[in-house]
């Protein structure tokens, strides 16, 4: 049995067809608490674009291998790795900016980060979920605390997180209000929006006035959205935000409205997964994979999420871009 395994390594910070490099390196080990994951598929999403471009260069050592979602088979286990066996279909987010990243054929990973994958997704489909819907889920859960009755306000709808807070708090029994382009209203109604507001035709604002005002913005997208919450925010309304915003903002407003600002930057673990998955199991929750391409073609799939164009003219797709490392099992 072959002890190496094919990456995609990042080995420069800057455009995507230059930054990456097919390589072959050791297979990892599993120690203590860890298992050895087979990965069938990953996924890209905008924390990988941000590393590339050298955003977080101060937290990555080149060369490196980068990425965080992955759905695959555990092949092996360390001393003490009880929860699973091999064989034993998983799925999980992984650290962020600790050991390898997930644009490989194998990863090793701390048990209590995984999860048993939901039997309704694929691989690519897991693989496509993980990060995303754990952020919607510890973004509207455990810092919100969105109660049923309540209207949440989640900009950037058709987005990766923002599909899955749509359903996330849907399935919570909030009121769920999103902004969109007009394009992509007949899909975040199909998630379970019941007011969606085209950004791009003017203020937002009034619009949610009319509507009584929100208890939760969900702020996927910067710009002046934290500037902004407290114009739309009911007493005691909280503001979660996932985008690292550099820009000094006046929240002055935010005192007047009793308001509760919150700065997620996820953190993988198995029990977030679970709630995801029970989610699931019952239709409440599902992935929009938008393309599926190989882990040999990573640089494309980083052209195609900045919205660019590879091949024949392929553009972005909407939903998340899905790499497929490995042949599906079952």
């Amino acid at each position: 049995m072959s002890t190496s395994m094919r990456v995609m390594e990042l080995v420069h910070f800057g455009d995507a067809d230059t930054a990456f490099a097919a390589r072959d390196l050791p297979r990892p080990a599993p120690g203590p608490g860890q298992v050895l994951v087979r990965v069938l598929a990953t996924s890209v999403n905008p924390l990988d674009l941000q590393t590339r471009r050298g955003d977080y260069r101060d937290e990555v050592a080149l060369p490196a291998v980068i990425g965080n979602d992955v759905s695959g088979v555990v092949v092996g286990t360390g001393p003490g790795a009880d929860d699973f066996r091999p064989g034993d279909e998983v799925w999980y987010l992984a650290p962020v900016f600790a050991g390898q990243g997930t644009y490989a054929e194998f990863h090793v990973v701390d048990q209590a980060l995984v999860a048993r994958k939901p039997e309704r997704l694929s691989h690519v489909e897991a693989a496509g979920l993980a990060l995303v819907g754990v952020t919607a889920w510890e973004a509207l859960v455990e810092r919100a605390g969105v109660k049923a009755g309540e209207r949440v306000l989640v900009h950037g709808g058709a987005g990766g997180v923002g599909s899955a807070a749509i359903q996330v708090a849907h399935a919570l029994g909030a009121e769920v209000v999103t902004t969109a382009r007009a394009k992509d209203h007949e899909f975040v109604t199909g998630l379970g929006a019941d007011t969606v507001i085209d950004f791009s035709a003017g203020d937002y604002v009034p619009q949610v006035r009319e509507l009584g005002g929100v208890n939760v913005v969900l702020d996927t997208v910067g710009r002046d959205t934290l500037t902004r919450s407290p114009e739309v925010l009911a007493d005691r309304g909280r503001v979660v935000s996932i985008v690292d915003t550099p820009e000094p903002q006046n929240l002055l407003a935010a005192w007047g409205v009793n308001a509760t600002y919150h700065f997620l930057f996820v953190s993988p673990g198995r029990a977030k997964l679970d709630a995801l998955s029970r989610l699931i199991d019952r239709g409440e929750l599902r992935p929009d994979i938008g393309a599926v391409l190989p882990l040999a073609d990573i640089a494309q799939a980083h052209t195609l999420l900045e919205g660019g164009s590879v091949g024949e003219g392929r553009r972005r797709p909407r939903g998340k871009i899905a790499i497929a490392v490995g042949p599906e099992l079952g």
